[in-house]
């Protein structure tokens, strides 16, 4: 039926709709006059058995005027002739029988006063009339009041005309939530969902209906639901669904080939203005295994507010979203450091869409150039300095090693030697998990990292801060967009191992986590609380069944065993660090670590010369000698430092050179400086 719309014109629309808004209530109020009339007229009718006598028909007409005025009174004092057609629900249902009860109720009370007034208890209609007549107006106003919500269900099949047909969905959840989404469905034709009804885990709720749709049964039926009712759409309507919950449902209709949307948790926050277009698609963070932590934004904008700040590796998914947070707290100016000058114009142009009123300044420089970085540290003066860039890809820097020691410890070194001598307050390294008992070079680079900072905070007026966490979902080269590329493409999905394990984080969460952080003065390293590491295989098979597809059957998942570099399960503190944490935060956990020795910085200066030199077994060696960790998961033992015993012993002159961007950078140089050191 094409034409069903065509034929009904709702109140609200066609010529009542081109009406202004005072000839709309004017309207409503005659219509409603002629309702009333006709409710009083057949009340009499029905009293007197459709035989009314001529002197109760003559008080019908005396008496309608007092009833009008006295029941129109009520609509203005109520607001219903300013009604809402398409919106209307229970609250307005309510508020019309609380018109017609108030309409009743002073209408009777005219005539008992008039009664009492005149002496005649004959004045007035029968008391009989005056309940059928309640019930006829309520009725009558309440049908043309909610004519086009009850039309619209009756006829939302039939308006779709040759559209194809809707999909059989089940919300999930059939609390407030969910009532409220369901409402909105029924009253809006711009979805393809046809709710068979609810599953709730209230026994309570079982068998009864909720807007005309029952209450099938509980989660934990819901595959049996699913097979019964042939359902293909979950929608998910619980406030604050635990991801652990999620994941269980998820599991158990992994083989129903389902698609799945949910309403976001600040949908709780808007009262009774859950809509459709809230609806979004499940996605991996919705699985965490931990609650998402809420942020006091005032908090942080009170540190930025007016200051200039320089982030490094600004491109990058975590520079980017550092940026985007920094600039919405109004800083003097932002400097955007980058060595992918695509990545970091893409950057600029959306923050100087999003936020024109803040100065930005891009800024092509590689943080192994410290010639460049001290430019940019006198030009800018910044003070708060966030070093994001690194070459985080593990099988790739296990190749390198070299590359992950020049940009990872070189680069670290020059960017905390920039900050230093541009005299900034505050210092945030971004660090990894990896760092921890590293098994790889990138891993093990991040922790010398670590130590450089740790080294340069004791002498210097800059406040340092490395901030350490897991993966973020969503970055570049992170599992989740493997994930669902390999996923969109028809599979396999590879993991590396079965028990494989990582800990897991929004990118917005983390990023806020960093500038908490960072930018309070709660000590030298802090690490975010990432909640239990979650299992890759259950990961893949999760988002394998969000896709609607079935893990195993139509998209493999293949086993690839571990990559060069990478651990079983990663560590946020190693067991010396966890004795010496306090918790400063929900989320936050705070160390006060001892600077490292001369020594070990010495050689972590020799370092980073060898692989200037293109070293790679010395780079090797000496990383294996550093950090003992690194070498045990090669399979190897810690070899001497045979470049420190070539030249001698170490010199602290050493150490100065390698504060100073402008030392020389080759093992020989080092050797030299180390041999004059020692002789004098």
């Amino acid at each position: 039926m094409p034409g069903v719309r065509g034929m009904w014109r709702w109140p609200d629309e066609g010529a009542l709709g081109r009406l202004t808004r005072w000839q709309r209530q004017a309207v409503l109020l005659l219509l409603d006059s002629l309702l009333i009339s006709l409710a009083f007229y057949l009340a009499f009718l029905l009293r007197f058995d459709a035989d009314i006598p001529p002197e109760r028909l003559r008080q019908c007409v005396r008496h309608l005027p007092v009833l009008l005025s006295l029941r129109l009174s009520m609509h203005v004092f109520f607001g219903i002739h300013r009604w809402s057609f398409r919106l209307s629900g229970f609250h307005e249902a309510v508020r019309l029988i609380e018109t017609s009860l108030c309409g009743s109720a002073a209408f009777v009370a005219v005539f008992y006063f008039l009664q009492r007034a005149a002496g005649d208890l004959s004045l007035g209609p029968p008391r009989s009339v005056v309940v059928i007549e309640f019930l006829l107006t309520t009725t009558f106003i309440g049908a043309l009041r909610f004519s086009r919500r009850l039309a619209h269900m009756w006829f939302s099949e039939a308006q779709r005309g040759g559209a194809e047909p809707r999909v059989r969905t089940l919300i999930v959840g059939a609390g407030s939530a969910g009532e409220l989404l369901l409402r909105d469905l029924q009253r809006s034709n711009e979805h393809p969902y046809r709710v068979l009804g609810f599953a709730d885990d209230e026994p309570l709720k079982w068998g009864t209906t909720i807007g005309g749709r029952p209450v099938l049964g509980g989660l934990e039926d819901l595959p049996e639901l699913v097979r019964r009712w042939h359902v293909r759409q979950l929608l998910f309507a619980i406030a604050r669904l635990p991801a652990g919950r999620l994941r269980q449902i998820l599991s158990a209709c992994s083989g129903s080939r389902l698609n799945y949307k949910i309403l976001p948790v600040s949908f709780q926050y808007l009262n009774d203005r859950v809509s459709t277009s809230m609806l979004q698609d499940l996605a991996p963070e919705d699985l965490l295994p931990r609650l998402q932590v809420a942020f006091d934004e005032g908090e942080v904008r009170a540190r930025v507010a007016g200051r200039r700040v320089l982030v490094t590796g600004a491109g990058g998914s975590i520079g980017r979203e550092i940026c985007r947070q920094l600039a919405s707290c109004a800083p003097e100016l932002l400097v955007l450091v980058d060595t992918n000058e695509n990545s970091l114009y893409l950057l600029y142009r959306e923050l100087e869409r999003s936020f024109p009123a803040v100065a930005l300044a891009p800024e092509v420089a590689d943080v192994r150039d410290p010639v460049r970085l001290r430019s940019l540290g006198a030009r800018y003066a910044p003070q708060d300095v966030f070093h994001t860039a690194a070459h985080k890809h593990v099988p790739l820097m296990e190749q390198t090693p070299e590359e992950a020691v020049k940009t990872n410890v070189a680069g670290c070194r020059n960017v905390v030697a920039m900050a230093h001598e541009a005299g900034a307050e505050r210092f945030v390294l971004i660090s990894t998990d990896k760092a921890v008992n590293p098994a790889g070079a990138m891993g093990a680079s991040k922790s010398l990292a670590e130590l450089i900072v740790r080294d340069q905070a004791q002498r210097s007026h800059t406040a340092f801060t490395i901030v350490r966490f897991g993966n973020v979902l969503g970055s570049a080269g992170s599992v989740v967009p493997l994930f669902k590329a390999q996923i969109a493409s028809g599979g396999p999905v590879t993991v590396t191992h079965p028990d494989c394990r990582r800990f897991l984080m929004t990118i917005g969460e983390a990023v806020g986590l960093v500038l908490k952080a960072g930018l309070s003065s709660y000590g030298d390293l802090c690490i975010l609380d990432m909640g239990e590491p979650m299992r890759m295989l259950d990961l893949a098979r999760l988002m394998i069944t969000m896709s609607g597809l079935v893990p195993d059957d139509e998209i493999p998942i293949v086993i690839t065993g571990l990559r060069p570099g990478e651990k079983l399960e990663e560590e946020l503190m190693t067991a010396e660090e966890a004795a010496r944490s306090r918790v400063v935060h929900p989320a936050i956990r705070a160390i006060s670590m001892p600077a490292p020795s001369a020594l070990t910085m010495q050689r972590v200066a020799v370092l980073e010369a060898l692989a200037w030199d293109g070293d790679r077994p010395g780079v090797v060696r000496l990383l294996q000698s550093l950090v003992p960790s690194y070498a045990g998961r090669r399979g190897e033992e810690p070899e001497p430092v045979r470049q420190a015993s070539a030249v001698g012993p170490l010199s602290p002159a050493l150490v100065a050179d390698a504060d100073d961007p402008q030392a020389p950078r080759t093992a020989a140089a080092i050797r030299s400086t180390v041999s004059s050191g020692s002789s004098g």
